[in-house]
């Protein structure tokens, strides 16, 4: 009788336990759903049909897991605890079992076939750029992306706006703070957008999660994707490759907006004009001017005191460039870079104006101090002596 009733008493325990895994194995994934989107770890669900198709795919797989992994245990905890060596169970001794066998390993491959389908098909998707209403061409470099709007003629570069003194941690950081750029990506909204991804120097990464878009810039190779943004807003993403020092400062930021807000943007780039010759160009406006563009465009690399990064990004205060070479090989180096190194050509990049700030600034600051001016003229005559010599044929 003492034997039955602590039979008894097992099943009624084990009967709970079975109803407790059944409750927790319904409630775990959702709620483990829940509390990875109020803490924000979870994909965003985005706002392209392609990031839903990955989030609900992703949710999908998760949830499959979460089910296995609780029954797994689940029968782990009942068997360890049904068969302790305390209740007297003993081993068995049979060395096969042909039908459990199969089973255990048809189910397994049926789960796999039955998560491969689902992921293939968004896999598929995500690789069919055809019936593009506008293409765009992204290419990466140290450490800014430039856009090319193949259709419409129109390109640029995208930097980091933040300002230096947030960097530094001299001024107060704003909300976005190194995830702003001074041109953001426009595109319009219930369009099949297609970019071709690449780069110039190392791997880059360029990645917008809401989106759903994550395709890596790789020198000499070209990626595609495509999307269609469903709704006004402005998106945010980075570079999601480790790339260098300035790693952290090359952000993303698309804008995406309806059609004539598109058309109307389109319209103003077209008819946009080179910046206005500046008349009164003087030491102070140039070095003022220069050393913005400096810590935007040149500070990653040679560091805000002209110190760099030896032996790959030299210093510039002590360089023989911006101290004892002619003004003549200084702007050549700027206009065109340094082929086979990490050094740019930012003659496509800057305007003469731009560029004559930035070398007159090199060449005055951290106690250079050659007195050197160099005019946005001087910066247009020797980008006139080179596409001479180009054209030319010309070394």
């Amino acid at each position: 009788m003492v034997k039955q009733e602590e039979m008894k008493r097992e099943k009624s325990a084990f009967a709970f336990v079975g109803r407790a895994l059944a409750c927790i194995t319904i409630m775990i994934p959702t709620a483990a759903l829940a509390l990875a989107d109020d803490w924000e770890i979870n994909l965003p669900r985005g706002v392209t049909p392609m990031s839903r198709d990955i989030y609900d795919l992703h949710m999908t797989i998760i949830g499959i897991l979460a089910v296995i992994g609780v029954i797994v245990y689940g029968v782990l905890i009942y068997t360890i605890i049904r068969h302790r060596h305390s209740k007297g169970a003993k081993a068995a001794t049979f060395e096969k079992n042909l039908t459990l066998e199969n089973i255990w390993t048809l189910i397994p491959f049926l789960i796999l076939i039955g998560m491969a389908v689902p992921a293939t098909l968004v896999m598929m998707d995500m690789d069919d750029v055809t019936g593009a209403d506008l293409t765009v061409k992204i290419t990466g470099s140290q450490w800014k992306w430039h856009y090319s709007y193949l259709d419409q003629g129109i390109e640029f570069y995208s930097n980091l706006s933040t300002p230096p003194d947030q960097i530094h941690g001299d001024a107060k950081k704003d909300a976005w703070y190194l995830r702003e750029v001074d041109r953001p990506l426009v595109l319009p909204v219930n369009k099949k957008v297609r970019f071709v991804v690449t780069s110039t120097d190392v791997i880059h990464s360029w990645w917008v999660p809401e989106l759903g878009i994550k395709r890596d810039a790789v020198p000499g190779f070209i990626y595609q994707a495509w999307a269609r943004i469903d709704k006004p807003g402005t998106y945010r993403g980075q570079c999601a490759e480790l790339c260098g020092v300035g790693h952290a400062f090359m952000p993303i930021v698309v804008k995406a907006v309806d059609e004539k807000t598109f058309s109307r943007w389109v319209t103003q780039q077209e008819k946009a004009h080179p910046a206005p010759r500046i008349t009164q160009w003087t030491m102070e406006t140039a070095m003022a001017k220069g050393k913005a563009l400096f810590d935007r465009q040149c500070a990653a690399c040679h560091q805000e005191n002209g110190s760099g990064i030896p032996p790959l990004y030299p210093a510039l205060s002590t360089s023989s460039v911006t101290v004892g070479a002619p003004i003549s090989r200084h702007i050549d180096l700027v206009l065109n870079g340094v082929p086979g190194s990490a050094m740019q050509a930012y003659g496509p990049q800057l305007d003469d104006a731009d560029l004559a700030a930035i070398i007159t600034y090199e060449r005055n600051a951290w106690g250079n101090d050659t007195g050197d001016l160099i005019t946005p003229d001087q910066v247009r005559e020797r980008r006139s002596t080179q596409r001479t010599r180009q054209d030319n044929n010309q070394p």
